[in-house]
């Protein structure tokens, strides 16, 4: 799968890339949850690495075409 982050950029809230994950209150409640994509705090900022995001985002890939059933 191509990438949809640049795997060497960190991003920030206010990055407006993010916007694929809905808004920021749905990073918040990821992250509340612990079940987002992997993060830094660095006192009160967040910073996400576009590596993590990538493999967030393939570990949660459904593909229709793929029966679960066997």
């Amino acid at each position: 799968m191509p990438s949809l982050f640049e795997s060497d950029r960190n991003y920030v809230l206010v990055d407006p890339e993010l916007v694929l994950f809905g808004p920021r209150e749905k990073l918040a409640q990821w992250r509340h949850k612990t079940t987002g994509p992997a993060y830094y705090k660095i006192g009160r900022k967040v910073v996400y690495r576009g590596s993590d995001l990538n493999d967030w985002l393939e570990a949660n890939r459904v593909d229709p075409n793929q029966s679960s059933e066997r």
